[in-house]
C-alpha cells in the first residue's frame, strides 16, 4: 500500500512526465513518439485545452449577445410569444443541470485536494471545472432572455457547432481517462463522472442541435400554400384524433425508450385499432410540410419548375431529362436527400456510434480470455472490462433503435414527396405524354417505384459503413494476428469484388422484371375497367390468358432475379467463414502463433463484420433496384406537360369577348402532318349560345378540348374570359355520394343545390335511390344508369356557377323526355346569361342556338344562325335532312283510330294487366319492405375487407406447404441447422484446440487446427448453398401458384363482385401484395426459421459453459414472449391498416388521371393534391406508428437481453481460476455479444413476417371469391345453330344488384318474339340496361327465369350463352392494341372479312386513311378516337359476329342523325332474320321496331307494336313521341317566327 500511494503522489507531479510518456509508449496499442504522450495525458484535455474551448465560447458568447441586444426590441419578443422551439426546455434544463453537476465537481475537487499539494493537474482541473460552471450558466441565460424569444428558426450556428464539439471532446476525454487507468491504476471517481455526464449530455445536444426548430402556431393554412381552403375542407377528416401527435409532444426520456407509443400499444390490446385510434402525424412528417421542401430542392436544382402545378414547354425533353432544365435521376436523389438532411446527419451519427460500440466487444475478448487465464493487471480489472462490455452493449442497442426509427421515417417522408410528385405530375402531362404512359405504369411507380426509394433509407447508411467496419475489423485483428489481417483484407476485398458481376445481373433482371410488371399492370388495369364488356362478349378468358402469358414473361425474369439472390446469399453467408479460413491458413504460413484469446478475438470480428458483408449483397442490390426506380421516376417527370401558353385567360368581366380563336391549328400529335384541328377563327360573346354540329370524327370534341388548351398548338392564340365548366362526353364520376359529386368541392347551398337538381331531373332518381343524394357511387359511376352519370355531372357543372360551360354532347345519354327538360331548364333556363358552347347531333337543339359551327375534317366547315347556315352549304343541310327524313317517317305512321276495337281492347287489357302487375309488385315490395329494410338500405361500395385479429396459422400453412405440398420445407430446415451445427462445430474447434496462452501446449499442431477448420467451414457453405437454392425454389413456385389461383378468382368473380370493389383494392393487390410474395416473402419466412436456429445454437453455446445462466435466461424469455404478444396485437392491425389505406391512394389517382381534362376545366387542381395529400397522411399514419411500436419492442429486448449478457458475464469472472475453459468462456462470450442482436433479429423477423404474411393473407381473400356459374356444362352442351329462332321469354323476372339493394327490375313477363325487333323505351333509370345485363346473365334473377328458344338460360353455361348474343354496350369500349385486334380479339375471322365490316359500320373509309390500315395504333381506352367512332367500332365487331339475337344498348348515341340512318339501315340488312333489341333515347331509332316495351320504375308499362301504342293518344309512348315531335317542330317554328 505505501509503494502505491508513493507511486500515486509521484505521478501527480510534472517531475514524472518523461516516465509516464514512456510507459504510454510502451503500451501495445499506443507506441508513438514521446511528445505526442502529453496529448494522452488527463492534464491536456482538463486543462488547457478545454479551459482555452470554454474561454473562447463564452468570447463568442458575449459577443453574439451584445450584437443582438443592439439590434433588437422589446416588440419581437411579443410577436413570437406564442412560438413553440422543438427540444428548448430540454436543452435550457439539461444545460442548467451541467452547470450544476460542474459546480458540484469543482466544490468536490476543491474539497477533495484541500489538505494536499496542489499540482499543476489539480490546478488545471480546478481551472477547467470553473470555466465550465461560467460557461454553461452563461449559455442557460442566453437561450432562456435572448434566444428563445427571437425570431431565428433553428439553433445559433456558434452553438450546434460547439455542442458537437463538446460531444467529441467529452469522447476523448473519457478515452484518455479510461487509458489513463488502465495503464497507470490511478482512478479519479469524480472526473469519471465528469466524464460520463458530459458524454451523455453532449450527445444529446448534438441531436437536439440537427433537429430542433422553431415551430409557429398559427392557422394551418398557412403551412399549406399549395391549398386552398376549399381544398381542407374537401378531405374528410376520417383521423378522429384532433391534432395530437403523441410523437411531436413526447420528452426527452419518452423519445429516447420510446414509451410515447405506450397508449396506442395499450388500445391495441384491448380492441382492434381502426384509423381513427391511431395520432396523427407531426406537422414534420405530413406531405403538407415535405413536400414543398422537396419540390423548392427540386426546382433549385434544376433549374425549373418540374414539380406538379408548373407547365413546362413544350420542348421539354422526355426519357434521360439531359439539359440544364431536365430531371435526372442524379438531380432527382440530390433533391430526396437534401429535403430530410436532418434525418440523414442524425441517422449518420447513429450510425457511427453504433458501429464503434459494436467493436468494443470483439476488441475485450483478447483481454478477457486472458484476465480468466490469470493475467491480471491490476485490482478489479474483471469488473471494469465488464463494465465496458455493457456499456457499450447499452449504447450500440439505444444507438440502434433510434438510428433504425429515424431510417424509417425518413423512408416514409421521401416516398410521400415521391407520391405526391408522380400525383401532381399526372395531372398536367399533356395529351402526348399521358398516351405514352398508361394509368397502369403511373400506378407502378406509386406502388411500387416509390416504396422502393423509400425503402432505401435502410441502406443508405451501409456503403460509408463499410469500410469504417472493415477498417475498424483490420485495426482489432492486425493487434491480435499481425500481419496476417493484411489477408483478411485481401479476402475482403476479393468477396466485395465478387458482388461486381453479381449485382450487374441483378440489375439487369430487376429492370426487365419491372418492365414486364409495368405491362402486366397496363394491361390488368385496362381490362379491370372493361370487364364488363368482357363479360358480356365473353372474352374474360382469353384476357386472363393474355394476362397469364405477360406474367409469364415476368416470372422468367423473376427466376433469374432470385436465383442470382440465391448465389449471392451463399456467396456471403459463407464469406466470414472464407475469410477466417483465409487469415487463419496465412498465420500457419507466416508462423504467427495462435492462442485462444486471440483466435476468439478474431472470431468474434468476423462475427461482426459479417453484418457488413452479408448486407452488402442487399446493399448493393437496393441500391441497383432504387436507380431504376429513380430512373423509371426521372423519366416520368420529365413527360411534356401541357403547353402553359395555349390559352390566354382573362379575369371575369374584363372583355365583351368570352372566347375568341385566331388563325388556330392545333394537333393531339404535333408530329403528324395533318392537324387534329385547323383554320380555326371565331368568336363567342358573353352571353352567346354557340352549338357544335357534325358527322362522327369530324373534330367536335377536340374544339372543345383546344378552348380549353388540351390540344397541342401548332399556331394562333386562343383566348378565354371568365372561369370555365366542361362536361364530358364520356360521364366521370368521383367513387363517393352523389351529393360530393355535384357540390365538387363547394360549399353546400341548399337553395341553389334543391334548384340545379330541379333542373337537371335528378330528383325522381334520387327519391329511388335508397340512400336519397347520400348514396355512395361506385367506382367509374357504376351503380348508376348513363343517363343518370351524364346528368350528375351536369349538375356538378351548373353548381359550380361558372363564366363559360363547354358541353360534350350532354343529351345523348338521355331519353327524350329527360333531354328537353335538361335543354329548357337548364341551358335556356339555368344558364341563360351564360356563355354555353354545347356540342349536339340533336339537331332539334340547333335552332336555339346563337351561332352553329358546323365541323368537317377538322375544319369549322360552315358558322352562323340556323338559317343561314342552312342556305350556305350542303353539310349541314346533309344533317338536316336526315333528322327530317326521320320525322317524315314519325308524320307517315297512320295516327289514326282505323284499327279494329279488338285490337285495342287487347292492348287497353295488356296495359291495364301490365299496370295491375306493377301494383302488386308494388304492394309485394311494401309488404316485404320492413323486414328487408335493413338488407336494402346498404351502400353498394362497402369498406374494405380485413381481417381482425391474428394472423391464423392456416395462412402460413398454406403458404409455406403450397409449393409441392411442403416437401422443400424439412430440407430447407435441415440445411441450415446442419450450417449452425458445422458453424458452431468449426468456432468450438478453434477455441478448445488453441492454446490458452502462449505458454501452454497445444491439443494439435498449426497444420490439423486449420485443415479440420477448412473441412468444417465447407461443410457449412454447401449447406448454405443447398438452403438458398431450396428456399427461392419454394418461393418461386409458391409466388406462381398464388398468382394463378387469385387471377383465375378474379375473373371468374361476379360482376357484382366489380361493380362494389374499387379496381384499386384489385390492382393493390395484383401489385404491391404480389410483389411482397414475388421478391420479400420467401426470404422473410426463411429469415426467421433460420434467426430462431441461431438463437438456440446461442443459448446453446452459453448453457454449456454455465447452466445457471438459466436462471435469468428464463425469466427474460418469458418477458419478451409477453412484450411481443402485447406488441403483436397492434402492431398486426397498423400492417393492416397500412394495406387497406393504400388502396385508396391508388384509386383516387387512377380516377384524377381519367379525369385529369374535368379536374383541370374547373380549375380544382389544388383541391385534388389537398385529397391526395390527406388520402397519403392517412396512409402514412399507421405506417409510422408501425415502425415506432417495433422499435418500441426492439428497445425493451435489448435492455433484457443486455441483463442476460451483463448476468452471464458476471458469472464467469466471478468463477474461480480453473472452474471454466478460458478458451470455452470465450466462445460463450463471443456468441453472447451477438444474444441481443439475435433475439431481437427474431422477434423482428416474426413481427415482419406477421406484417407482410397480410400480403399472402389479403391475395388469399380473393382466392375464395364466389365465383359466377360455370362457362360450360358438359352435360347439357346446345346444339350448334342455338338459338335457331331467337324467341326471348320473360317470366315474372325480379332483380336486383345485391341482397342488401332494392329491386330495380319488378316482376316483368313479355316474350321478344325471333326473328322481330323490339325497342325498349322508358326514362332514365326505368331499368332498361338491367334487363340487358340479366339477359346476358351479369346478373341473375332474384326471381324469375328468361328463357331462349325454350330453354331455360340458368341452365346453360354462361361462355355457351354469351357467345352466342351480341351486343353493342351502352359504354363504347376499345382497347389497347390495334384496329384488327379489337374488332377481332379472338382472331377468328380474315382480314376481308374485317374489311366488310368496317365497310358496314361506316369505319372503313377512315381506317384506310391510315397508314398502318388494319394495324393502326388504338391507345388506351381508345382516346385517339372519338367516342362516336369508338361505337362504330362496336358495331363492326356484332356485324362480324352475326348472332341470332342482338342487343342495341344506347349504340348510336354518340353519332350523328345521318350516320344512325346508315347504321339502322346496315342492321336492317345484316340482321334481317335475327332478334333484335334495340335500347334508344331517340325515338326514330326504335319506330320502325316491331314491338316497343317501354319500362318505369321497373315495371312493364305498355307493351305492343309502335302503330298501335300510338293510336292512344293517351300511352306514354304516344306522348313520348308526341314531346319529341313537338321539340323538333317548335324549335323549327321558334325559327320561322323570328
Amino acid at each position: 500500500m505505501i509503494v502505491r500511494e508513493e507511486r500515486i503522489e509521484k505521478l501527480r507531479s510534472w517531475a514524472l512526465f518523461d516516465g509516464m510518456s514512456a510507459s504510454f509508449s510502451r503500451s501495445p496499442l499506443f507506441r508513438m513518439p514521446w511528445d505526442a504522450g502529453f496529448l494522452l495525458r488527463p492534464i491536456f484535455i482538463h486543462g488547457w485545452f478545454s479551459v482555452s474551448c470554454h474561454l473562447g465560447l463564452l468570447l463568442v458568447l458575449s459577443w453574439v449577445w451584445l450584437c443582438r441586444r443592439r439590434k433588437s426590441g422589446a416588440s419581437s419578443k411579443e410577436r413570437v410569444e406564442n412560438n413553440r422551439f422543438s427540444y428548448s426546455k430540454l436543452v435550457l434544463w439539461t444545460s442548467l443541470c451541467l452547470g450544476l453537476l460542474n459546480l458540484f465537481l469543482c466544490l468536490f475537487n476543491y474539497v477533495w485536494n484541500q489538505d494536499g499539494f496542489w499540482s499543476h493537474d489539480r490546478l488545471s482541473v480546478q481551472l477547467d471545472l470553473s470555466t465550465r460552471v461560467v460557461a454553461w450558466f452563461a449559455i442557460s441565460a442566453y437561450l432562456h432572455f435572448e434566444f428563445f424569444h427571437s425570431r431565428e428558426k433553428k439553433f445559433p450556428s456558434f452553438l450546434r457547432i460547439w455542442w458537437v464539439l463538446f460531444f467529441l471532446m467529452s469522447c476523448s476525454s473519457l478515452v484518455v481517462d479510461f487509458l489513463y487507468f488502465k495503464n497507470h491504476g490511478i482512478f479519479q471517481p469524480h472526473l469519471w463522472v465528469l466524464d460520463f455526464g458530459s458524454l451523455f449530455c453532449g450527445l444529446f445536444f448534438a441531436c437536439a442541435g440537427l433537429v430542433g426548430k422553431r415551430t409557429l402556431e398559427e392557422s394551418p393554412l398557412l403551412q399549406e400554400p399549395l391549398l386552398s381552403a376549399a381544398s381542407v375542407n374537401e378531405a374528410p377528416n376520417t383521423s378522429c384524433t384532433g391534432d395530437v401527435s403523441f410523437f411531436a409532444n413526447a420528452g426527452f426520456l419518452s423519445i429516447l425508450t420510446f414509451s410515447w407509443m405506450g397508449p396506442l400499444l395499450s388500445v391495441g390490446h384491448k380492441k382492434t385499432l381502426d384509423l381513427k385510434d391511431v395520432p396523427q402525424l407531426a406537422d414534420t412528417d405530413s406531405v403538407r410540410s415535405i413536400f414543398p421542401i422537396f419540390k423548392n430542392k427540386l426546382e433549385s436544382y434544376t433549374g425549373s419548375g418540374t414539380g406538379a402545378g408548373h407547365s413546362s414547354s413544350s420542348s421539354s425533353k422526355e426519357g434521360s431529362g439531359s439539359g440544364s432544365g431536365g430531371v435526372t435521376t442524379a438531380r432527382l436523389a440530390k433533391a430526396l436527400v437534401f429535403s430530410v438532411w436532418g434525418q440523414v446527419l442524425l441517422t449518420a451519427l447513429y450510425a457511427l456510434v453504433y458501429t464503434v460500440a459494436s467493436y468494443v466487444g470483439p476488441y475485450l475478448i483478447d483481454f478477457f480470455v486472458q484476465y480468466l487465464n490469470g493475467s491480471r493487471e491490476f485490482a478489479h480489472e474483471g469488473y471494469l472490462l465488464v463494465l465496458a462490455f455493457i456499456v457499450a452493449k447499452l449504447l450500440e442497442c439505444l444507438t440502434q433503435r433510434h438510428w433504425f426509427f429515424r431510417l424509417q421515417q425518413a423512408g416514409i417522408r421521401v416516398r410521400a414527396s415521391l407520391v405526391a410528385m408522380i400525383y401532381q405530375k399526372g395531372l398536367t402531362l399533356s395529351s402526348h405524354s399521358r398516351q405514352s404512359r398508361s394509368s397502369g405504369e403511373i400506378i407502378n411507380l406509386m406502388s411500387v417505384d416509390a416504396d422502393r426509394v423509400g425503402l432505401y433509407s435502410w441502406y443508405m447508411h451501409d456503403l460509408w459503413m463499410v469500410v469504417l467496419q472493415v477498417t475498424l475489423a483490420l485495426l482489432i485483428l492486425y493487434s491480435c494476428l499481425g500481419l496476417a489481417s493484411l489477408a483478411a483484407l485481401a479476402a475482403t476485398f476479393v468477396v466485395m469484388l465478387g458482388n461486381v458481376p453479381l449485382g450487374k445481373m441483378q440489375e439487369n433482371y430487376q429492370e426487365k422484371m419491372m418492365e414486364s410488371k409495368d405491362i402486366r399492370m397496363k394491361a390488368t388495369s385496362e381490362i379491370l375497367r372493361n370487364i364488363r364488356i368482357l363479360k358480356l362478349q365473353g372474352w374474360e378468358m382469353k384476357f386472363l390468358s393474355k394476362i397469364i402469358e405477360f406474367r409469364k414473361t415476368e416470372t422468367n425474369w423473376l427466376k433469374k432475379y432470385v436465383y442470382a439472390y440465391a448465389i449471392t446469399t451463399f456467396v456471403f453467408w459463407g464469406s466470414p467463414t472464407f475469410v477466417a479460413v483465409v487469415t487463419f491458413g496465412a498465420c500457419m504460413l507466416m508462423g504467427i502463433p495462435l492462442d485462444s484469446g486471440k483466435i476468439l478475438s478474431a472470431l468474434a470480428t468476423f462475427r461482426v463484420l459479417q453484418e457488413p458483408i452479408y448486407n452488402l449483397p442487399d446493399t448493393i442490390s437496393m441500391t441497383i433496384q432504387t436507380k431504376v426506380s429513380l430512373d423509371r421516376i426521372s423519366s416520368f417527370l420529365c413527360l411534356e406537360d401541357l403547353q402553359p401558353d395555349i390559352v390566354q385567360r382573362l379575369p371575369r368581366g374584363s372583355s365583351e369577348i368570352a372566347i375568341e380563336v385566331s388563325n388556330g391549328s392545333f394537333s393531339w400529335d404535333l408530329s403528324s402532318e395533318i392537324p387534329t384541328l385547323k383554320d380555326l377563327n371565331f368568336q363567342v360573346l358573353q352571353g352567346m349560345r354557340v352549338a357544335v354540329c357534325g358527322t362522327v370524327g369530324s373534330g367536335k370534341s377536340s374544339l372543345l378540348s383546344c378552348i380549353l388548351g388540351e390540344v397541342p398548338k401548332i399556331s394562333g392564340t386562343v383566348k378565354l374570359c371568365g372561369t370555365t365548366a366542361y362536361v364530358s362526353q364520356s360521364p366521370w364520376i368521383q367513387s363517393g355520394k352523389i351529393q360530393e359529386n355535384i357540390l365538387f368541392g363547394k360549399e353546400m347551398d341548399v337553395e341553389k343545390y334543391d334548384k340545379v337538381l330541379g333542373a337537371c331531373s335528378l330528383k325522381k332518381d334520387l327519391e329511388i335511390l335508397p340512400f336519397g343524394d347520400q348514396t355512395v357511387i361506385g367506382e367509374r359511376g357504376i351503380n348508376l344508369s348513363g343517363g343518370q352519370k351524364q346528368r350528375v355531372q351536369l349538375a356538378r357543372a351548373l353548381y359550380q356557377d361558372a363564366d363559360i360551360y363547354l358541353l360534350d354532347d350532354p343529351f345523348s345519354a338521355v331519353d327524350a323526355h329527360t333531354g328537353s327538360h335538361l335543354f329548357k331548364e337548364c341551358l335556356l333556363g339555368a344558364l341563360a346569361s351564360k356563355t354555353v358552347v354545347y356540342v349536339t347531333h340533336q339537331v332539334e337543339f340547333l335552332p336555339s342556338a346563337d351561332l352553329i359551327l358546323v365541323m368537317k375534317d377538322g375544319e369549322i366547315a360552315q358558322g352562323g344562325k340556323y338559317n343561314d347556315v342552312l342556305n350556305s352549304g350542303t353539310e349541314f343541310m346533309e344533317l338536316v335532312g336526315a333528322h327530317k327524313d326521320a320525322l317524315a317517317a314519325l308524320d307517315s305512321m297512320d295516327l289514326s283510330s282505323n284499327s279494329s276495337s279488338g285490337t285495342i281492347e287487347g292492348r287497353s287489357r295488356d296495359t291495364e294487366s301490365s299496370t295491375q302487375g306493377a301494383h302488386k309488385v308494388e304492394q309485394k315490395d311494401a309488404q316485404n319492405g320492413k323486414p328487408d329494410e335493413g338488407s336494402q338500405k346498404g351502400q353498394l361500395v362497402q369498406e374494405e375487407e380485413r381481417e381482425k385479429g391474428r394472423v391464423g396459422f392456416w395462412v402460413y400453412w398454406r403458404y409455406i406447404t403450397m409449393a409441392y405440398k411442403g416437401a422443400l420445407v424439412p430440407l430447407i430446415l435441415l440445411a441450415q441447422i446442419l450450417f449452425q451445427i458445422l458453424q458452431i462445430g468449426s468456432n468450438y474447434w478453434m477455441a478448445w484446440a488453441a492454446p490458452g496462452s502462449k505458454d501452454e501446449e497445444p491439443q494439435v499442431n498449426s497444420a490439423m487446427l486449420i485443415y479440420v477448420y477448412i473441412a468444417l467451414a465447407l461443410g457449412s457453405a454447401f449447406c448454405i448453398l443447398i438452403r438458398s437454392l431450396f428456399l427461392v425454389t419454394a418461393g418461386y413456385k409458391t409466388a406462381t401458384l398464388l398468382f394463378d389461383k387469385m387471377h383465375m378468382c378474379i375473373f371468374r368473380a361476379p360482376m357484382s363482385f366489380f361493380d362494389s370493389t374499387p379496381s384499386g383494392r384489385i390492382l393493390n393487390r395484383a401489385s404491391t401484395d404480389q410483389n411482397e410474395v414475388d421478391t420479400n416473402i420467401p426470404f422473410q419466412t426463411g429469415t426467421f426459421a433460420f434467426s430462431i436456429i441461431q438463437l438456440l445454437g446461442v443459448i446453446a453455446v452459453m448453457s454449456q459453459v454455465a447452466w445457471q445462466v438459466f436462471i435469468i435466461f428464463i425469466p427474460v424469455i418469458a418477458a419478451s414472449i409477453w412484450y411481443q404478444q402485447y406488441y403483436i396485437d397492434a402492431a398486426r392491425e397498423l400492417a393492416r391498416l397500412v394495406g387497406v389505406c393504400k388502396a385508396p391512394i391508388i384509386q383516387h389517382f387512377a380516377e384524377s388521371m381519367s379525369g385529369s381534362m374535368t379536374i383541370r376545366s374547373f380549375g380544382h387542381e389544388s383541391r385534388f393534391v389537398g385529397t391526395n395529400f390527406h388520402l397519403y397522411d392517412d396512409y402514412s399514419q399507421p405506417k409510422f406508428h408501425n415502425a415506432a411500436a417495433r422499435e418500441w419492442l426492439c428497445f425493451r429486448l435489448d435492455m433484457l437481453s443486455s441483463l442476460t449478457f451483463a448476468f452471464s458475464l458476471v458469472f464467469l469472472i466471478s468463477m474461480p481460476k480453473g472452474v471454466i475453459d478460458p478458451g470455452i468462456a470465450g466462445l460463450a462470450v463471443t456468441y453472447g455479444l451477438n444474444l441481443n442482436m439475435l433475439q431481437a433479429w427474431v422477434v423482428w423477423n416474426l413481427c415482419n413476417l406477421e406484417n407482410n404474411i397480410i400480403s399472402v393473407e389479403r391475395i388469399l381473400q380473393y382466392t375464395s371469391i364466389p365465383s359466377e356459374p360455370p362457362l360450360t356444362i358438359e352435360a347439357d352442351r346446345l346444339d350448334s345453330n342455338w338459338p335457331s329462332k331467337g324467341e326471348v321469354d320473360l317470366c315474372d323476372l325480379q332483380v336486383r344488384y345485391a341482397p342488401h339493394m332494392p329491386f330495380v327490375l319488378r316482376g316483368l313477363t313479355c316474350t321478344f318474339p325471333g326473328g322481330m325487333k323490339t325497342g325498349i323505351v322508358g326514362r332514365t333509370g326505368s331499368g332498361k340496361s338491367t334487363l340487358i345485363q340479366t339477359l346476358f346473365r351479369i346478373i341473375d334473377p332474384t326471381v324469375g327465369q328468361i328463357f331462349i328458344d325454350g330453354i331455360d338460360i340458368s341452365t346453360i353455361g354462361l361462355h355457351d350463352l354469351r357467345s352466342r348474343l351480341s351486343i353493342i354496350p351502352q359504354d363504347p369500349t376499345m382497347f389497347e392494341g390495334t384496329v384488327r385486334g379489337n374488332l377481332d380479339p379472338l382472331e377468328e375471322y380474315n382480314d376481308e372479312q374485317i374489311w366488310e365490316a368496317l365497310d358496314c359500320c361506316q369505319l372503313g373509309e377512315e381506317v384506310r386513311k391510315k397508314e398502318l390500315k388494319l394495324s393502326s395504333t388504338v391507345t388506351e381506352n381508345g382516346e385517339n378516337w372519338s367516342v362516336g367512332q369508338r361505337q362504330l367500332v362496336c358495331l363492326g365487331r356484332v356485324i362480324l359476329k352475326k348472332s341470332k339475337v342482338l342487343v342495341l344498348d344506347e349504340a348510336t348515341a354518340s353519332v350523328d342523325t345521318a350516320t344512325d340512318s346508315l347504321i339502322q339501315k346496315t342492321l336492317r340488312q345484316q340482321f334481317s332474320e335475327s332478334t333484335v333489341i334495340t335500347i334508344a333515347h331517340r325515338i326514330t331509332s326504335v319506330l320502325d321496331s316491331d314491338f316497343v316495351l317501354l319500362l318505369d320504375n321497373g315495371v312493364i308499362v305498355e307493351h305492343d307494336t309502335p302503330s298501335r301504342l300510338l293510336e292512344n293518344k293517351s300511352s306514354l309512348f304516344a306522348n313520348l313521341v308526341s314531346e319529341y315531335t313537338m321539340r323538333s317542330s317548335s324549335s323549327f317554328d321558334r325559327l320561322n317566327n323570328q
